[in-house]
């Protein structure tokens, strides 16, 4: 569920199945009949939850809660997506303006529906998997569901079907080249662009949805799906069936399933979730068991699941046992524990030391750093801190403090000492802009504490797991006998320095302090906590802030040519309070920081012709966006407009993950690390050559380092990247940048502090006001809870805000308007 771009109307909810059960529904006619039945059930199933579980607000800041009498959907029924590929779902749109039981009608709690959500999703992946009548449809024709809920023998299908832009863009990048041949020195214009595109849709695809007819559209797919695999046409004999009986289940096995999965989704609200939370991953773990049944006859197995659950969590608000059930107040004990055994660690680090002499640290600094950008007093603090024998050192700071500058004068003071600086960065990305930075040799954390005999993977339930190899023992995973560390020999004196520290998981963390306790070795933990979350709970940084011997905070900007920006974007990183976030959205929007658009489909045009403007210019700009679907769309625009406009080569051609065109020219990014090409995750480069056997790539932002991969990973590996997520673009500096809508807090700060010159957030509104004001609230949203203390009182805030005293009419009085209301007309669609 989402809100509308006209948020005072609807929500939208969509009921989406695998996409192997539409092709399942293309192929026969009789699972088409029963893929819509098991829709209506969703349906059926989903409105009342709606009305039982949903609320209006009433009253004074909305804090009175009013019980749902009648609620109004309307329902929208698709067979295809944008692309005509088959793509069978349907839309429930909930009228924003609900009847209470008084009769009344108000606003729906928003809040309440959208968290809602989380479990009318579980029930819909519960329906896919365990609904008798579907199964068993299914399996009358031969189709079994695999691990991932996709139908196993057409699952192989899905994802060629799904490449319309190999086939379509291909078509698109010919008819384009063909139409200069017979134009010479002109450029497609807007409607000979539009003619081009029908072309190349109807070109072995079917046409545009306007012009289509069912049954050829139909049958055009059956012979595209008959290509990809002839053996689909065929009749299959009966599958077998082997449902898992309830009486067979490991209840406690699925409870620490349901329990990992709510703490593995509340990693952006720093581990909190709430009942409605657990519930859903409850009903998720069932799913995936292998029972087949009535969904009533799950209820009782539901609830006991959950339950079992709720065992192993902690109640951040233990004294308001009758508080809502969708309010995040319950963190898993296992997540806790680890907060706090990490503290402890770190706390047992700490050691006093001493600083080196000032006047030799200011001669360091002399030799190393130009004169124009001689280090501030707090740069030079943070690089003694490194530099001397304190066990624990945390320097924060603002994007743009000069982080980079300080740490080389850090390494050259701690040679003159002979003692060595090991760098680590949470990623390997990040540790090659260290090391190409700071000119020392860097590598991911994770491979000094592999290094270590650490090793991690995944339990039954799901959860990742941390174990530890001695010296002797055999590795599972290489079959060799572990011997110790050999690339990361640590010594009594080392300083390892973790960079972009605020990006430090928990269980990271917890290995990193061991290691350091065992060699002697002292911590400098360098980032900013307000920046990118790691993938795991955060706080690590955090934890060691609290009990560091010393602790810098860098607060001056060096980044920024316009001064007074660098000043605000000081502000926009403290935002604490309502009134803060205004201010700050007002003082963006005075200096031109702002841009408002009415839709989310002008905003991604607003971005496409930002990375144009600035190309133009021979400058690079970062455009940051709050999903990895929102940067595909926006890279997937830029590529077909650079191919239109005749700027790329089109003789050769590979082909990405999800089956993305690659031509040289275009701007990608890696998205797993691979030693043997010497690649890093999230890394983005520019595709300099195209062969049969290899891909060449250059660093978009060093173009002296050069790889070459295989077109299997390119294939597996490789997407567009003109624009990127907040982990995307973390550690990287631009001549500008723009934010697309829908961040949170740290996305919002991490994008408009990317550019130099010029940053710009783009906020979809229907005025001015309503765009500061989503503005404002996006610099609140997600904000990051370092502490337990800050999760306890995040909590309670998010619990003052709830409605809470239902309104109701006296004991057995129904009101008229209800009594004379016929069977049915609760629910309205």
């Amino acid at each position: 569920m989402h809100r509308s771009e006209n948020t005072d109307l609807l929500l939208d909810g969509t009921i989406n199945f695998p996409k192997s059960y539409s092709v399942a529904a293309l192929l026969d006619p009789e699972l088409a009949r029963e893929f819509e039945l098991l829709q209506d059930r969703m349906r059926d199933r989903t409105i009342p939850l709606w009305q039982r579980q949903l609320n209006a607000r009433r009253g004074r800041g909305g804090q009175i809660r009013e019980d749902i009498a009648r609620l109004e959907v309307v329902e929208l029924q698709h067979r295809r997506s944008r692309a005509l590929d088959p793509h069978i779902h349907r839309h429930l749109w909930l009228n924003m303006k609900v009847q209470g039981v008084d009769g009344k009608w108000s606003s729906l709690d928003s809040r309440v529906a959208l968290r809602l959500h989380n479990v009318v999703n579980a029930e819909g992946e519960l329906a896919a998997r365990s609904d008798p009548r579907w199964v068993a449809a299914l399996a009358a024709h031969g189709y079994t569901l695999d691990a991932n809920g996709e139908i196993a023998q057409l699952a192989h299908v899905v994802r060629p079907l799904s490449r319309r832009s190999n086939q379509i863009e291909a078509n698109r990048i010919r008819l384009i080249a063909e139409w200069r041949e017979e134009h010479p020195g002109r450029q497609p214009g807007v409607d000979d662009l539009h003619h081009i595109d029908e072309l190349a849709w109807a070109q072995r695809r079917p046409g545009k949805p306007a012009h289509l007819d069912e049954a050829e559209w139909e049958e055009r797919v059956r012979s595209e799906l008959a290509n990809i695999d002839p053996i689909l046409l065929w009749q299959r004999n009966p599958a077998r069936r082997e449902p898992t009986p309830i009486a067979d289940l490991d209840r406690e096995l699925l409870a620490r399933m349901a329990l990992v999965e709510a703490d593995a989704r509340s990693v952006s609200s720093s581990g909190r979730f709430s009942s409605w939370d657990l519930r859903a991953s409850a009903i998720r773990a069932i799913s995936r068991s292998g029972v087949v049944a009535e969904r009533d006859a799950l209820d009782e197995l539901i609830d006991d699941v959950a339950s079992r659950a709720t065992e192993h969590t902690i109640d951040l608000v233990p004294d308001d046992p009758a508080k809502p059930a969708h309010i995040k107040t319950l963190m898993a004990e296992a997540t806790v524990l680890l907060k706090l055994r990490v503290a402890n660690r770190f706390a047992a680090l700490a050691a006093p030391g001493q600083l080196p002499d000032e006047r030799q640290m200011r001669t360091v600094a002399r030799r190393l750093v130009e004169e124009r950008t001689e280090l501030v007093d707090a740069q030079l603090t943070a690089a003694s801190a490194i530099a001397g024998t304190e066990g624990l050192v945390s320097m924060t700071g603002p994007a743009g403090s000069g982080k980079t500058t300080l740490l080389r004068v850090a390494l050259h003071a701690l040679r003159l000492q002979r003692r060595r600086m090991i760098v680590v960065a949470p990623t390997k990305k990040a540790a090659a802009v260290a090391e190409r930075e700071i000119g020392a040799t860097a590598s991911s954390l994770h491979a000094l504490l592999a290094d270590h005999g650490w090793r991690w993977g995944i339990d039954e339930a799901g959860a990742t797991v941390w174990t530890r190899l001695q010296i002797g023992q055999t590795d599972a995973a290489t079959g060799r006998i572990y011997r110790g560390p050999r690339d990361f020999q640590l010594s009594r004196g080392d300083r390892i320095v973790v960079d972009e520290a605020g990006m430090v998981d928990l269980h990271t963390a917890d290995a990193l302090a061991i290691v350091a306790g065992e060699a002697g070795a002292g911590i400098a933990m360098i980032g900013d906590p307000r920046q990118a979350a790691p993938v795991g709970h955060a706080g690590a940084m955090a934890a060691m802030t609290q009990v560091a011997d010393n602790v810098v905070e860098l607060s001056e900007v060096h980044r920024f040519t316009d001064r007074a920006y660098g000043d605000l974007t000081l502000r926009l990183r403290e935002v604490a309070t309502a009134e803060d976030a205004v201010g700050v959205a007002a003082a963006l929007d005075d200096g031109g920081h702002v841009a408002r658009v009415a839709s989310a489909d002008a905003a991604r045009d607003l971005m496409v012709d930002a990375w144009f403007d600035w190309a133009e210019r021979g400058k690079r700009v970062a455009l940051v966006t709050a999903t990895n679907d929102d940067a595909t769309a926006v890279s997937e625009a830029i590529q077909q407009r650079r191919v239109a406009t005749g700027a790329l080569r089109q003789d050769v051609m590979a082909h990405g993950r999800d089956g993305q065109q690659l031509l040289v020219g275009y701007v990608v990014q890696t998205r797993r690390n691979d030693r043997g090409t010497g690649v890093q995750n999230r890394a983005t480069w520019v595709i300099t050559a195209i062969r049969p056997e290899r891909i060449e790539l250059r660093n978009l932002t060093d173009t002296t380092e050069r790889r070459y991969v295989s077109a299997e990973y390119a294939f597996d590996h490789v997407h567009l990247a003109y624009a990127s997520t907040v982990h995307g673009i973390q550690g990287d500096t631009a001549d500008a940048s723009v934010v697309g809508p829908g961040v949170d807090a740290a996305g919002l700060y991490v994008g408009l502090t990317r550019g130099r010159a010029w940053n710009q957030a783009v906020v979809v509104a229907g005025s001015q006001d309503a765009a500061l004001g989503e503005l404002a609230e996006a610099m609140r949203r997600g904000s990051p809870e370092l502490t337990l203390e800050d999760s306890r009182r995040a909590a309670r805030l998010d619990l003052s805000r709830a409605a809470r005293e239902a309104t109701r009419s006296p004991a057995g009085e129904t009101p008229s308007w209800l009594r004379e209301a016929p069977p049915g007309t609760g629910l309205s669609w």
